[in-house]
């Protein structure tokens, strides 16, 4: 947890503008709201001297992520961002409910109308940064921290990557499964054989890991044991053929599926749902491998996991190595909140809101 202690105190340096791939219509006010857009035609012609404070906060206890991405936006497009005053959180650090995390001050009509578009990055940046960061924490429940993949390829639109990947990274995720998703901090996606690699060579794992090993002999083996229903067995089959290879083997049964284990043992039945990965068919895993000689091959399971689940697997201390996570990271669980808090250096706010000053704010340069 070091290194993502060392992201909650702010020591990420930040990302600059040429990290972002903006679409260019958000200059015409494409993606703001059009009631945005007539107040800022309202203002220039009847209050164009005015100076505004726009204020930024959530109501969650959260891991922040976006505030480079919001600063690169308004430097992109607003006019004039020179003029514009900017404090900010850093991305990383640790905020509280109704927290003021950013600031930006000047003619409302410069950059105004940005306030929608900065809403979204904060929430779904800080949201996917949450969810991983206590899915990490939920990894090192035992005391003994256990690296997460980031797998949420798969989980929503393909363009949403990069910044998912950077907020995982925020969140404390280094192993990502794109490289679009490690793209912003500067990495490369890594992963091994899907279940199509095996279905090519007819269900046959040993095959199938033989091809990737030669094609790939320097990546460290992991192989996938579900795919026949038959973790156990197929997993000493490439244990045998492979040996001090093979790093490690990732379980990937369905929820709906049970493991052959569990028919060829039905005795153990009845106390638990034997359905998918569960700690029942993890512990027979590792107490096979063990067995016959294999105790340096580490196990990776996915599936279905989060926050929760991994935690009851932790507390259980089930002998998982590594854990894959997709769809329940990119939950958008967190909003934030944009209100106009001061006009021309005097209070002036829509009732229930008020100036929130934060002395963790940092002047933007």
């Amino acid at each position: 947890m070091k290194e993502i202690e060392l992201k909650m105190q702010g020591k990420i340096k930040r990302l600059t503008n040429h990290t972002f791939k903006f679409d260019e219509r958000i200059k015409n006010g494409w993606f703001s709201a059009v009631y945005f857009l007539k107040t800022r035609e309202i203002i220039k012609e009847f209050k164009a001297d005015n100076s505004v404070t726009l204020q930024f906060f959530q109501k969650d206890n959260a891991v922040l992520c976006g505030t480079d991405e919001v600063i690169a936006l308004v430097q992109t497009f607003a006019d004039n961002p020179e003029e514009l005053e900017i404090y900010s959180l850093m991305d990383g650090d640790k905020i509280s409910p109704f927290e003021t995390v950013l600031t930006i001050t000047g003619p409302y009509q410069n950059f105004g109308y940005l306030e929608g578009i900065i809403d979204g990055i904060l929430a779904r940046r800080t949201s996917v940064a949450t969810n991983v960061y206590n899915v990490v924490k939920a990894a090192g429940h035992s005391g003994n921290q256990k690296p997460v993949i980031f797998m949420g390829d798969r989980d929503d639109h393909f363009t949403q990557q990069a910044g998912d990947g950077y907020a995982a990274y925020i969140g404390g995720s280094q192993a990502q499964a794109t490289h679009a998703m490690n793209e912003w901090w500067g990495k490369k996606g890594m992963g091994t054989m899907p279940h199509a690699l095996i279905q090519l060579f007819d269900g046959d794992i040993v095959a199938a890991t033989r091809a990737y090993h030669t094609k790939f002999p320097e990546d460290e083996l992991m192989v996938l044991v579900d795919y026949n229903n038959d973790c156990i067995t197929d997993a000493l089959k490439v244990a045998y053929e492979f040996g001090e290879k093979l790093k490690a083997v990732r379980v990937d049964t369905s929820r709906t599926m049970i493991d052959q284990y569990f028919v060829r043992h039905p005795e153990v039945l009845g106390t638990f749902d034997p359905r998918g990965v569960n700690a029942h068919l993890v512990y027979a895993l590792r107490e096979a491998l063990d067995n016959e000689g294999f105790s340096h091959v580490k196990i990776v399971v996915t599936g279905g996991f989060n926050e929760e689940r991994i935690k009851s697997f932790e507390e259980q201390s089930v002998p998982v190595d590594i854990y894959g996570v997709g769809s329940s990271l990119l939950k958008i669980n967190i909003g934030f909140t944009g209100d106009n808090v001061i006009l021309n250096g005097r209070p002036q706010a829509k009732a229930g809101r008020k100036y929130r000053p934060n002395s963790r704010l940092e002047k933007v340069d």
